[in-house]
């Protein structure tokens, strides 16, 4: 049976090979799965761009145990990491739980990833099972016969770094080409267009997380902040466990969308930069040298960024199961996260059994150490940064209870009791 392709399916319609290109008609099915979370704006711009009709533009489900048995039954393929296993489902939904059939299955392989911290990293890869996980995938739907010819399916995959903007043109136009009739001037449009689309729902994201840290320090109350890499947004991968803190009344931020404005950065990093111990806000090399993986970085960056902020209490973090490259950032996000007396729960080797009595406890656990010890947290913080937060101004009162509490812990200039005198030279240098 043909695989039904742009051409094929603009010759099904009987135009001339001068007629401008029609893709309206085209469905196109994404699965929701690894670094597509993070990413799945720039895929809609790009292909919006090309003048596919959003409504069809088809993302799978969030993982489930009911998809994975109802649509991924018997297409299993041998490997450990959970995240991709779960894939099998998503493109079984995609080819066989739609009303109106896909004609093509978009799922790339990233390579890398943009990121806050390129330019400062020595790169922004992805983890290689990560990249290789739709290929490994597909070979479950092609063991036996071609799922996808069978069903008129035209199967796309990508080899994509999205993290170095300058390649994605003709790495895209080079794998897609014969796929969506493409040329190299509409590709680099298109491109442009999902880019732009990523940045402004990305700007957006960390707009809003600005805002809750804003809130949080002119009423001086707490937040949590999710340590996870971006599959663990999907409800079957990560559980939700983020809901049921937010139940108790507790902002959550995610990692990925951390705010990153000038002069927030310079006012946590401050000491750290003076010291020469980073060049930049964005620097892990104090922390974490082999700096390659994009996720990674990141991970190890928002452990310093918690460590920091005061308002972020409580750093929680999820890890699925057997995952070699959360393995080694363990004891070292632990550390940072601790070393100003922040909060830390770990939530490690997630799989798709959801103990829902064991996380409530753990989430009551979690939400009775916040209530005890939040407001001295957040005073400690306070004291080693400058009180020229750029989030609120501070009070008198509130200063000088945050530096009494420094100088009580013999932290800064004791030499000056006048917490409105307080020199950048008292900020504490931190992990």
């Amino acid at each position: 049976m043909p695989t039904l392709t742009w051409p094929t399916f603009f010759a099904r319609k009987g135009a001339g090979a001068n007629r401008a290109k029609d893709r309206s008609q085209l469905r196109v099915g994404i699965p929701k799965v690894l670094n597509i979370w993070t990413t799945h704006q720039f895929w809609v711009g790009f292909l919006k761009a090309l003048g596919i009709a959003s409504e069809n533009i088809v993302f799978s489900s969030d993982t489930s145990e009911e998809q994975g048995r109802e649509f991924g039954k018997g297409r299993g393929t041998v490997d450990c990491c959970y995240p991709v296993k779960c894939i099998s489902g998503h493109y079984g939904e995609l080819i066989f739980g739609q009303k109106k059939k896909i004609n093509i299955l978009l799922s790339p392989m990233i390579h890398s990833l943009p990121s806050v911290l390129h330019g400062h990293v020595m790169d922004t890869v992805t983890c290689t099972r990560v990249m290789a996980g739709p290929e490994n995938i597909k070979a479950g739907f092609m063991k036996e016969r071609d799922v996808f010819a069978e069903n008129e399916i035209t199967y796309a995959s990508p080899f994509v770094s999205l993290g170095d903007r300058h390649m994605v043109t003709e790495q895209l136009h080079r794998d897609l080409k014969d796929i969506f009739d493409l040329d190299l001037e509409e590709t680099a449009r298109a491109v442009q267009s999902g880019f732009q689309a990523l940045d402004t729902f990305s700007a957006k994201a960390r707009q809003r997380s600005r805002e809750i840290l804003t809130w949080c320090a002119r009423n001086q109350k707490p937040c949590v902040l999710v340590l996870a890499r971006p599959y663990h947004m999907d409800t079957g991968i990560g559980h939700e466990i983020e809901g049921e803190l937010q139940a108790h009344g507790y902002p959550i931020l995610w990692l990925q969308y951390l705010p990153d404005d000038p002069d927030l950065m310079n006012w946590l990093f401050e000491a750290d930069i003076r010291a020469e111990k980073i060049k930049s806000p964005f620097d892990i090399l104090d922390v974490w040298p082999s700096s390659y993986s994009s996720n990674t970085n990141e991970i190890m960056w928002g452990a310093k960024f918690a460590a920091r902020c005061p308002w972020i209490t409580c750093v929680v973090r999820l890890s699925s199961y057997e995952c070699g490259m959360d393995q080694p950032t363990y004891t070292p996000t632990q550390k940072i996260v601790e070393a100003t007396g922040t909060l830390f729960f770990k939530f490690g080797d997630l799989d798709s059994t959801k103990p829902s009595g064991s996380i409530r406890i753990r989430v009551e656990t979690i939400v009775h150490y916040m209530a005890k010890y939040s407001e001295g947290v957040i005073r400690r913080k306070l004291g080693w940064l400058s009180p020229n937060s750029p989030l609120a101004e501070l009070s008198p009162v509130t200063q000088s209870a945050c530096f009494q509490m420094t100088r009580d812990a013999g932290v800064g200039d004791q030499r000056d009791s006048d917490p409105s005198r307080h020199r950048p030279d008292d900020v504490r240098c931190l992990p």
